[in-house]
């Protein structure tokens, strides 16, 4: 990854990642030569979310996410999708930073179920 706004916004979202609870924990999975970076991945009980950086956004996947409250709301990709929801954050988007901290702590709390 070059250094551009997404490696700043990949790390402020890591940040609010761990921030949710000490317990999550970090691998970076799916290495491949089109992607030799690989992708973050965060797990706690079960997977929570991926972090992938694409031209014009990162995205956080969260594996769970049609299954979480999003009162915010933050999720605005994959709405269709059966199981995964996403947030999609451009180089100007803002993020809710305590909306998203507890969109990921609801994940571990349904990981624990």
């Amino acid at each position: 990854m070059s250094n551009d706004w997404r490696e700043t916004r990949v790390a402020d979202v890591r940040t609010l990642i761990m921030r949710a609870d000490p317990g999550i924990v970090e691998e970076i999975k799916w290495r491949k030569p089109s992607n030799p970076d690989g992708v973050p991945t965060f797990s706690f009980d079960g997977l929570i979310c991926t972090l992938e950086t694409y031209k014009d956004k990162i995205k956080v996947t969260f594996g769970k996410g049609a299954s979480l409250p999003d009162p915010a709301p933050l999720f605005n990709a994959s709405l269709g999708a059966g199981v995964r929801r996403a947030i999609d954050i451009g180089e100007d988007d803002t993020l809710d930073a305590d909306a998203f901290v507890a969109l990921v702590q609801a994940a571990v709390a349904l990981n624990r179920e």
